[in-house]
């Protein structure tokens, strides 16, 4: 009668449950994470009691920092430079939103100016961007 010998498997780490944990995980984080709309421009803009409207696919944005410096699709500009940009993203559609997100500290002067040179750029869709009020309810 033969027997066998039964051989000795070396012990192993099964790492199948750590994938699934770490899987998991990165899932979670991409949920989790919210994306910053104006990445590398640091604007506190003003409050308003107003309701928030969705963002157009057609919009173009021009920010301003409280330094009064202009930032064009993330780039440093000029408002000189600003006005050619804004004429030639106009050319292109003619029903683009011009949306102003300045910083609250800026002066109203130079609001008023940008948003001059987007009316001569051809913009009749313009807005202000403002953050919403959080836990004050107006009564009148």
């Amino acid at each position: 009668m033969l027997i066998r010998r039964r051989s000795e498997e070396e012990p192993r780490v099964d790492l199948t449950p750590m994938v699934d944990v770490v899987f998991l995980l990165l899932i979670f984080f991409m949920i989790s994470t919210t994306f910053v709309e104006t990445p590398g421009i640091d604007i506190k803009l003003p409050e308003s009691s107003l309701t928030v409207s969705e963002k157009k696919p057609d919009e173009v944005q021009v920010y301003i920092d409280r330094d009064g410096n202009l930032f064009f699709q993330g780039k440093k500009t000029g408002i000189g430079q600003l006005r050619k940009k804004l004429a030639r993203s106009m050319a292109g559609n003619r029903k683009a939103t011009f949306v102003l997100m300045a910083d609250k500290e800026v002066r109203h002067g130079l609001v008023v100016e940008v948003m001059d040179v987007a009316r001569s750029a051809g913009f009749y869709n313009m807005a202000i961007a403002t953050e919403s009020r959080r836990g004050t309810d107006r009564q009148e």
